[in-house]
């Protein structure tokens, strides 16, 4: 089925779904479904209602507080995304998504070295979290610590090569650590994935090369 007409059936999937929530009140599955179809359709605050109506049902529903806590980074409530995030933690203490997703709330506040400490765990939980790896490199780029930017820049290549932002992190991680030949084949890479590589960036590589 094409988007579009997923998007004209939405209106129809939600009708459906609320009357599921009416004769189901007590089933999580049924609301988190429905907030995920409310999502789709844009409807963030409807989403956050019966997000909350699960945690109502069942506190320690992880995927309501990962999807709650994703919303309210969306908006912009970094408090709230942090408090939710952090309940998730206390649930589930090993939850590389949550240490993730707050290392996205310190990173977008601006500091680097906790946002480093929230990566570093996620990616020590889950080795696989190739987006742990991302953010880890970007964290540790923005704290000038380049050494184990490239090396997490690296484990994020070898997880994923044809993952752009990963591909241009390496590019960057290479480009402080005066690897300018390998930076641009990097740079190159990520570009030709997609990535929106600053043009300034091969300008800086070429005065280097």
């Amino acid at each position: 089925m094409s988007d579009q007409n997923q998007h004209e059936d939405l209106p129809k999937v939600i009708e459906e779904l609320e009357e599921k929530c009416k004769e189901l009140p007590d089933n999580v599955i049924a609301h988190h479904h429905l907030a995920l179809v409310y999502l789709k359709a844009g409807r963030a605050d409807d989403a956050i209602k019966k997000l909350e109506r699960c945690l109502e049902i069942d506190p320690s529903s992880m995927a309501a507080l990962v999807n709650l806590g994703a919303i309210y980074f969306e908006q912009g409530d970094l408090d709230k995304a942090m408090e939710v995030n952090e309940q998730a933690l206390k649930i589930l203490p090993s939850s590389a998504q949550s240490h993730a997703n707050i290392g996205l709330i310190w990173q977008q506040r601006g500091d680097a070295k906790k946002a480093i400490t929230s990566y570093t765990e996620a990616v020590r939980n889950d080795p696989k979290l190739v987006t742990g790896w991302i953010n880890l490199a970007t964290a540790h780029i923005m704290n000038g610590t380049f050494d184990k930017a490239l090396q997490a820049a690296r484990e994020a290549t070898k997880l994923e090569p044809d993952f752009p932002m990963a591909q241009n992190n390496l590019a960057v991680a290479l480009y402080y650590k005066k690897d300018f030949k390998a930076a641009k084949n990097a740079a190159e890479k990520a570009k030709e994935l997609g990535f929106q590589v600053d043009p300034r960036f091969f300008e800086a590589i070429a005065q280097e090369l």
